[in-house]
């Protein structure tokens, strides 16, 4: 593990269990959402995410901040950790604002993501035990499973069982295939594999990883969102394990695909700021105001995305509220993946993963 990210790991422990949001609070940070005008005319802020229906989202939550303090904003894509480890070891940061997955930030926490000042963050309305030391949510999605309606019929899937059950329901199985390792892979297959959820833990890697090689002739592997959703829309894929915003925007495209939401995968992208940073006062005035009530309500009201702002009501039509996920009754429904588990394993996590991307 490098060096940095045991202090991540430490970090996360501590925040879930003392809660940094009333301490951090005590210093006064402007209100999230605030924004001074011309405060930053002639600078520039480049904003990095995964692109597609969620980065234009999230552009246009922070469009008044740009407008106001006239700041020229660009954007850049997808987050790639090794770029922006390069950029920081070459201290010639080119990204000021980072959207990037659950793990990183806390695995690399001091060492590519800067730890956090909150006198110049409002996190007070941000959901207890979702800021890190390190990083702050970004927003709240789900990992679904979406099936090809036209290829089960009346015989659909209904879990993730179903999923790594490719004699009950052939098919080709579309799946995350980037190199950032996701830990609620490897859960779901030990969990298809008769693990029982008491004695998930510690996770046998290598058991998961062997249950996906004996599928390996029905895997296809998306790289990007975009990848994902032309894969519902073009029909390539009888079945993925897909993140929602992608889903919701395929199937309004018509693709002919239905949500299972039985243990939907809770997850939340995480805002960061780099490490060497050229102009940290401006990326910090930015995600202040990504933090507001109103960016929450304008990135829900684009992307589907659930808000982190508690404060938030989103205007979203009857099709965008079906894929919420912070209703009662979809965290009803809902899996928590073991962060703490996977941050502290992440190393040989990410080594696994790479062998079996790799055909090993």
């Amino acid at each position: 593990m490098e060096k940095g990210s045991r202090n991540g790991i430490i970090a996360l422990a501590l925040l879930a269990s003392a809660g940094l949001g009333a301490a951090a609070q005590a210093q006064e940070a402007p209100a999230a959402g605030t924004v001074v005008e011309n405060s930053l005319a002639g600078k520039t802020l480049t904003f990095v995410s995964y692109g597609g229906i969620y980065q234009d989202g999230q552009v246009a939550a922070v469009q008044e901040f740009a407008d106001k303090t006239g700041v020229t904003l660009l954007s850049d894509g997808p987050t790639e950790l090794a770029k922006l480890r390069a950029q920081v070891e070459a201290g010639n940061v080119q990204w000021d604002v980072v959207d990037t997955g659950d793990y990183a930030p806390f695995v690399y926490c001091g060492t590519i993501f800067q730890k956090l000042d909150f006198t110049k963050l409002d996190i007070s309305k941000v959901p207890e035990g979702q800021v890190g030391e390190c990083s702050v949510p970004a927003m709240n999605y789900a990992v679904l499973l979406m099936y090809n309606k036209a290829t089960y019929g009346d015989n659909p899937p209904t879990g993730w069982n179903d999923f790594f059950d490719v004699e009950k329901f052939p098919g080709t199985r579309a799946l995350w295939g980037a190199t950032d390792a996701e830990g609620y892979i490897i859960e779901l297959a030990l969990l298809a594999d008769g693990v029982a959820r008491e004695d998930l833990f510690p996770a046998d890697i290598d058991r998961a990883l062997n249950k996906l090689r004996s599928m390996r002739d029905h895997l296809i592997f998306w790289r990007t969102g975009a990848e994902s959703q032309q894969m519902m829309e073009s029909g390539e894929a009888d079945m993925l394990m897909v993140w929602s915003g992608r889903a919701m925007e395929a199937v309004r495209n018509g693709a002919d695909y239905e949500p299972v939401w039985n243990d939907w995968v809770v997850v939340k992208d995480q805002m960061t700021i780099p490490v060497g940073v050229k102009d940290p006062d401006a990326a910090y005035a930015m995600l202040n105001y990504y933090l507001g009530k109103e960016a929450q309500e304008i990135m829900t009201e684009k992307t589907s995305y659930s808000p982190i702002n508690i404060d938030a009501r989103p205007q979203v039509d009857e099709f965008v509220a079906q894929w919420l996920t912070n209703t009662p009754e979809r965290l009803a429904q809902a899996y928590n993946q073991n962060i703490g588990y996977w941050v502290e394993n992440y190393e040989v996590l990410s080594e696994k993963w790479a062998e079996f991307l790799a055909g090993n």
